[in-house]
């Protein structure tokens, strides 16, 4: 492999226990269920790149953004992560080019919609949208979040349509701010 191909990978490794001790499970791309390598997952450190890390199988479930450092345990409970890390996903190196993302009001593209290139702190004040209950992702990565301000759970997006997030394990869930991921995720 180049040294330009391992640039482009991202490192994790999950600990059963706190404090990085125990049996450790090394990932280095997309790992969709960890339950077979870890029975639990008390601290991690990412060495390089941007993850996004899941508390149930299939990158379902509550979502937590990780880039290079140290994650204890105490940091994982207060994400709502607790000891229950179930599958990963890498994100790719920061992107370059222009981020577009179109969101709607309803699900299945319905209802008010805006079409966004720039983060968003507060859809209701800047759009007055009461929530975003689906999206078109054209260019770039980006992050969403339950409540104005990028606070609260969060959910990945990639490049493509989402037409309801509770197939993404997201029920009752609705999005009120949005930040592009412009991490450099080396």
């Amino acid at each position: 492999m180049t040294n330009t191909g391992m640039n482009m990978r991202g490192k994790i490794t999950f600990y059963e226990e706190k404090n990085f001790q125990g049996r450790s499970y090394e990932c280095m791309n997309d790992c969709s269920d960890m339950t077979s390598n870890l029975s639990r997952c008390q601290s991690c450190r990412v060495e390089s790149g941007c993850f996004m890390v899941y508390d149930r199988s299939n990158y379902m479930g509550n979502q937590c953004f990780m880039k290079k450092g140290e994650y204890s345990s105490d940091y994982m409970s207060m994400m709502g992560m607790r000891d229950c890390i179930k599958s990963c996903r890498m994100i790719p190196m920061q992107h370059r080019g222009q981020f577009r993302m179109k969101i709607y009001e309803k699900e299945n593209f319905g209802g008010q919609s805006h079409e966004m290139m720039e983060d968003c702190d507060n859809v209701m004040d800047r759009y007055r949208m009461n929530e975003c209950q689906s999206c078109n992702v054209m260019d770039g990565h980006w992050l969403m979040y339950e409540q104005p301000q990028f606070r609260g759970k969060m959910m990945y997006m990639r490049p493509g349509e989402y037409r309801n997030f509770m197939d993404m394990g997201m029920s009752g869930q609705r999005f009120m701010s949005m930040r592009r991921i412009t991490d450099s995720c080396n």
